[in-house]
């Protein structure tokens, strides 16, 4: 109810003033039109902004150790050589439009063979904590392969190679380095039929590493991998159950080589000396001919160079020989000499001479 002392309150039952709809819509409608503008630009600029970070991650760079090929829908992107790309920055449409594919051009790659070797585990091998050999092979969990003369050996081989053709590496193989891997083991096979188990574990391995390279190589260009091998780490190894006995052998082996050298040693030793006492013998032997020869030959040209005085008076020759004779052997001797003097009455002068005199004792020296 209406206050009667208020003259100005309204009467509740008067109908208020109400505001045409048509202002209401168009203010509304305006507001709408406003947000929507609004936010149509905040979308274009989310579109510009998404379409630049697309096209943006499409940049790559391939190192001076790589090559790259684009996949664009799976097929690659030019044609031959040129669907190599060579380092430095790269563009290629996002995926799923194009995959880029990075080959390690330079880098080592290395594969491990998966058959020939028992059952183990890299970290009990390396902590030496493989649990103990069975009293037998177990061909269901355990490697080996058959050597030239029907032993089992175990075999590992660890190939590092390098792509000489990416194309071929990453275009005609799903996995080239199973393919690889696959022609390792078949290698290892191959080889091994073809060395006894002495050769294949002590005495040529080097040889059998060159068999098993020769034969990878052989069969991964046979099928176009692209690669070429740069080395294989091989370790070859006995049957653990028997691991003891080839280990007897092989120290009886060693000692035979080591009683070998010795003996070898020794006799080279005996024959050289042997040599030497020969060669001695014969330089002797050669230079007292030579000097019995040319002592011969001096005396036989000085009596032919005396042959005509001798000829000429044979009785002065006879007598001057033997004066020369008697003074070469009394040169070194203490002699006394005397005069012989003449014979009297026709009888012989008796003549005693002391070739070898007494040697004289020495004067005594006076007492102080």
């Amino acid at each position: 109810m209406s206050d009667p002392s208020n003259p100005n309150a309204a009467d509740p039952r008067t109908p208020r003033p109400v505001s045409p709809p048509e202002a209401i819509d168009d203010a509304s409608t305006q507001a709408l039109a406003e947000a929507l503008r609004s936010s149509f630009v905040i979308v274009k600029i989310i579109m510009v902004i998404l379409v630049l970070v697309f096209f943006g991650s499409g940049f790559f760079t391939v190192s001076p150790q790589e090559r790259a090929i684009i996949l664009r829908f799976g097929r690659p992107v030019g044609v031959g050589n040129q669907q190599l790309l060579l380092p430095g920055a790269h563009w290629a449409f996002p995926y799923p439009i194009d995959e880029v594919i990075k080959i390690p051009f330079r880098e080592i790659q290395q594969v491990t063979s998966t058959t020939g070797w028992y059952a183990t585990t890299p970290e009990a091998e390396a902590t030496n904590s493989e649990p103990p050999p069975g009293s037998t092979l177990n061909p269901a969990a355990d490697g080996y392969t058959l050597t030239g003369d029907t032993n089992i050996i175990h075999v590992r081989a660890t190939l590092s190679y390098r792509i000489n053709q990416p194309v071929n590496y990453v275009l005609n193989f799903t996995s080239a380095s199973n393919v690889i891997q696959n022609a390792l083991n078949n290698a290892l096979f191959y080889a091994s039929a073809r060395f006894t188990v002495d050769d294949a574990l002590q005495l040529n391995l080097q040889g059998l590493r060159e068999r098993i390279t020769a034969r990878t190589q052989q069969l991964v260009d046979q099928q176009g991998v692209g690669i070429t091998i740069e080395q294989i780490e091989l370790k070859t190894k006995p049957p653990r159950y028997v691991n003891d006995a080839f280990e007897n052998v092989l120290k009886a082996q060693q000692e035979r080589g080591q009683t070998n050298q010795l003996a070898q040693a020794y006799a080279s030793s005996t024959v050289n000396k042997a040599h030497g006492e020969a060669s001695a013998l014969v330089n002797a032997g050669e230079t007292d001919r030579n000097r019995m020869v040319q002592g011969i030959a001096a005396e036989a040209k000085y009596f032919t160079n005396q042959l005509p005085y001798y000829r000429s008076n044979p009785e002065l020759f006879m007598a001057r020989l033997q004066t020369e004779t008697l003074h070469r052997v009394f040169t070194n001797e203490t002699v006394r000499k005397w005069p012989i003097p003449e014979l009297l009455g026709g009888k012989p002068v008796e003549l005693r001479i002391q070739l070898s005199p007494e040697p004289q004792k020495p004067a005594q020296q006076p007492t102080p």
